[in-house]
């Protein structure tokens, strides 16, 4: 008799577990709705969060090949003394184009470079694309992290991802950095007065965009610049 209660009992218990089972399940068509739903919300996310992923990786580059110019530039000042006795640069002689090669030459001893371009006239040539920004004169050269440098007449710009790749755009992948003419000190060209970003970085996403990047670590400039100011330093 105990045997065939425990026997019914296991059965019965089976045959509940089993229906219970069958109740919780979900159905094709409920797990069809679900799989929608997540991919509807995975397409609206994913590329606001593939954009972010990638300005944050701009502005770290941005601010890597900043900090590195500024170390050549203090190493190249301790060997071969102050920066306005070198430079030259706001003298008439000796020409621009020697003046650029002594700076490039003095900068490059103190970086890791993997290519060297020299000088060029057409702003264009294979470690920077300048041509279509308005660069003319400049020495160029590659340093070991794929940065295209062009030290010009009139400050520094960086390609943060190289000539091959990107768009080749001001404030997008290629930045501006100015040289004080008796320090040489470098400071991202621009600065973050409201006059300053509304006529060039909000509007225009020109080369003072340079500033906004250093100073509020975002290109928000090109996400929500009718929301930005002084004070309002981000989208979010």
């Amino acid at each position: 008799m105990t045997n065939k209660l425990t026997q019914f009992t296991a059965h019965y218990s089976q045959n509940s577990l089993l229906s219970a089972l069958k109740k919780s399940a979900f159905t094709l068509a409920e797990t069809l709705i679900v799989m929608g739903i997540i991919g509807v919300v995975a397409a609206l996310t994913l590329p606001n969060l593939n954009s972010s992923t990638g300005d944050k990786e701009k502005v770290t580059k941005v601010k890597k090949i900043y900090s590195n110019l500024n170390d050549a530039m203090g190493r190249a000042i301790a060997v071969y003394g102050p920066y306005s006795d070198w430079s030259l640069a706001t003298a008439s002689t000796p020409a621009y184009d020697e003046n650029i090669l002594r700076i490039a030459g003095r900068l490059m001893e103190f970086m890791k470079f993997s290519k060297d371009c020299g000088t060029n006239n057409s702003g264009n040539s294979s470690c920077f694309s300048g041509s279509n920004i308005g660069i003319g004169l400049n020495y160029s050269f590659i340093t070991s992290d794929g940065t295209g440098v062009a030290i010009a007449t009139n400050g520094i710009y960086v390609d943060i991802d190289g000539p091959n790749k990107g768009t080749n755009t001001p404030s997008k992948d290629i930045f501006a950095f100015n040289i004080n003419n008796e320090s040489g000190e470098i400071t991202p060209y621009g600065d973050i007065s409201m006059s300053t970003l509304s006529c060039g970085c909000f509007t225009n996403k020109s080369f003072e965009c340079t500033a906004w990047v250093v100073n509020m670590d975002n290109m928000d400039y090109w996400k929500c610049p009718d929301k930005l100011s002084e004070t309002v330093t981000s989208c979010k």
